[in-house]
């Protein structure tokens, strides 16, 4: 059989491609229904680059030829008797047409394409429109439009995670199985207006609350990410550190946009997280960007605590504001000197370049980010490490349904406690390797001081810089380095050494092999098949009569604009836009994401 291919060459389809490709298709084959008898002959007329005319189908029969005139290519299938399946009766194999001349072709719907792609998607839900329509150019030798391919996909991705309504559809029944399946997890799901639109979700494992109240340190890092699925809105999370600089992830929420009232209820639920340990637990350090929203809800809910802020946000605001290479070094030696006075040395230094750091250190006071002023405890972690696990799940959920979102970093967080029990299983060391090697580089510094012993607890370290006094018992070195780590310095190491002291047994107990395994000891449930859930879930998506629809945030139709600044435009005053959708300023109706 000859066939014209994509450019424009005519081959011939010998004896044994054909039947390689209509191995399945005989007398007597059989199908399950008269669906599958369709699909069935469309792949092959793409397989075959010939166009399928559909005669007859309707439930008792399904009849199709070939599309050019005289080409004998004929099939009849039939329903059998008493039962569902359809078998052919008769079929003319033989093809005496060229087939279809170009790269379109009618039998490629875009029902074809999702079921073409559907098993790449599964692997991979960020699989790109026009990654597909290539793939499908290459393999199939058909072209398919950009349309056709994101429509396929849209298709896909609802055939196998559902859609993004019955996600939100089902958001109460999937709290339940989160607490049923991990008892003493917290899983609320909340809606507002009199549409029940989806307001706010938050979730903390059991496995992860046991694990930062037995083990982890008292710090808590905040950060957000925005979200820029098919409906919009904001991740939310609160992680810890493990001993072993790890992250540790300990509550998630979803909200539908990143606002003061919605950072102030997260912070609230964390507080009734954490309420129920405070007494034992010591204060804890919070760390975040310099936002107001976190400020006002970090100062409402957490009055005790510690709040930081992030060294990189700080940082550049630093360098964006003076662009002087050498002030900007001076800068990151303040925030990193241990002492008041060692940090007033270097504001002195900037001072001597350029008299506007002053103005600034009063909008960025020290005390919440320099180390020689930050009161908290922050073990040596200047930035926020959640914010790059942060903005990976958002890009890797963003084509999912909430579920499927929070599934995916259900299992991304359970590997993680998976991956890290089975290698603490394999360490020997009284602490985790990361405290182990700086304990090692102290002892090694420690070599080269002389050491003066006061009375049992008290030492004077000598070196050729400054003297510095370390109390064994209270655990605090005047170099300050003991206290902010957590982790014996070099002059306590040299300390501890002369009066015969193991200087591993001086880490913070949180530091650990035994501490560790105690962290990542719990397991984190699966959560079982919608299929599984209880009934009356499934009937009206929900416990009660609860039933969460979508937010009212959607994202805009079409591709996000590129804004490009021309010279000219440059000259002339700006007009005005006015929104003919929400009627406010500074955007057009086709821009405008606000609630309907």
């Amino acid at each position: 059989m000859q066939c014209l291919m994509a450019d424009g060459a005519l081959i011939t389809l010998d004896s044994d491609d054909i039947l390689a490709t209509e191995h399945v298709l005989a007398v007597g084959r059989e199908f399950p229904d008269v669906e599958t008898c369709r699909r069935t002959l469309k792949d092959l007329a793409i397989a075959l680059h010939f166009d399928l005319r559909i005669v007859k189908s309707d439930r008792s029969r399904f009849i199709a030829k070939c599309s050019k005139e005289g080409c004998p290519w004929r099939i009849h299938a039939a329903k059998c008797p008493g039962v569902q399946t359809f078998t052919v009766r008769t079929l003319n194999s033989e093809h005496t047409c060229e087939g279809v001349r170009d790269l379109h072709h009618q039998q490629a719907s875009v029902g074809w394409v999702a079921r073409s792609v559907e098993a790449r998607i599964r692997d991979n839900p960020q699989y790109k429109p026009k990654e597909i329509l290539q793939d499908i150019r290459d393999e199939h030798g058909v072209a398919v439009s950009y349309m056709q391919a994101w429509r396929g996909k849209e298709r896909s991705m609802a055939a196998l995670h559902g859609t993004y309504e019955e996600g939100y559809r089902f958001l109460p029944a999937y709290c339940e199985q989160i607490k049923l399946v991990n008892p003493g997890s917290f899983a609320s799901v909340s809606a507002s207006g009199p549409e029940n639109c989806f307001q706010r979700l938050f979730i903390a494992y059991r496995a992860c609350i046991s694990g930062f109240f037995s083990s982890c340190r008292p710090l808590l890092e905040l950060d957000r990410a925005h979200l820029k699925g098919k409906y919009l809105g904001a991740i939310l999370c609160a992680a810890a550190v493990d001993s072993d600089d790890g992250l540790f992830p300990l509550a998630i929420a979803i909200v539908d946009n990143e606002s003061d009232e919605n950072w102030s209820w997260f912070l609230s639920e964390l507080r009734k997280l954490l309420g129920m340990n405070t007494d034992s637990m010591p204060r804890l350090t919070i760390l975040s960007e310099r936002q107001s929203a976190i400020v006002e809800a970090v100062e409402t809910h957490f009055p005790t605590a510690f709040h930081g802020f992030c060294l990189r946000y700080v940082s550049e605001n630093f360098r964006d504001t003076f662009k002087n290479t050498k002030l900007v070094n001076i800068f990151w030696n303040a925030v990193y000197a241990l002492t008041a006075a060692e940090f007033e040395t270097k504001i002195s230094e900037m001072v001597e370049i350029s008299q506007d750091v002053v103005p600034w250190f009063e909008l960025y006071p020290p005390h919440l980010w320099a180390v020689a002023y930050f009161q908290g405890v922050r073990y040596g972690h200047f930035g926020l490490g959640i914010t790059e696990v942060l903005y990976n799940w958002a890009l890797e959920c963003h084509e999912l349904p909430i579920i499927q979102m929070m599934e995916h970093i259900r299992h991304q967080i359970s590997s993680w406690f998976d991956n890290r029990r089975d290698l603490s299983m394999r360490w020997n060391s009284i602490i985790v390797p990361s405290a182990e090697r700086r304990i090692t580089e102290a002892v090694a510094d420690a070599r080269c001081y002389q050491v003066l012993r006061a009375n049992e607890v008290e030492f004077e370290i000598v070196s050729t810089e400054r003297t510095n006094i370390v109390d064994i018992r209270t655990r605090v070195c005047s170099c300050r380095r003991w206290q902010i780590y957590g982790l014996p310095c070099a002059h306590a190491a040299a300390a501890l050494i002369s009066c015969g002291r193991n200087v591993h047994l001086f880490a913070e107990p949180c530091f650990t092999v035994s501490s560790y395994q105690q962290t990542y000891s719990q397991m984190i449930g699966e959560i079982p098949d919608r299929s599984l859930w209880k009934d009356e879930g499934e009937e009206v998506g929900g416990v009660g009569s609860l039933r969460i629809r979508p937010p009212k945030t959607r994202r805009p139709p079409g591709r996000p604009k590129k804004k490009v600044v021309r010279v000219e435009n440059l000259k002339r005053p700006k007009r005005i836009v006015q929104c003919g959708r929400c009627h406010l300023l500074g955007h057009s109706q086709k821009k405008c994401t606000q609630p309907i």
